[in-house]
């Protein structure tokens, strides 16, 4: 097997896959869950992620101090 022929197999296989996954995104049955997921962002969370539950409490307890030390500007 020469290296044309290996190209030309490889570029085979890639447009296949390249049609496969074009198929599987824009079928039928994928519309309701890509409809939902495209609406994520707008998404209503009540409720801010924190990644640090230490790093929140350290926050609030410097909060605290600046209140009873009398400072407003939080």
């Amino acid at each position: 097997m020469d290296t044309g022929t290996f190209r030309g197999l490889i570029t085979l296989i890639l447009i296949i896959a390249f049609i496969g996954i074009a198929l599987w995104a824009y079928s039928k049955r994928r519309k309701p869950d890509f409809d939902e997921a495209a609406n994520l962002p707008f998404a209503d969370d009540d409720e801010q992620p924190t990644s640090d539950k230490h790093a929140s409490r350290e926050r609030d307890n410097e909060a605290h101090s600046r209140d009873e030390r009398g400072d407003k500007n939080i």
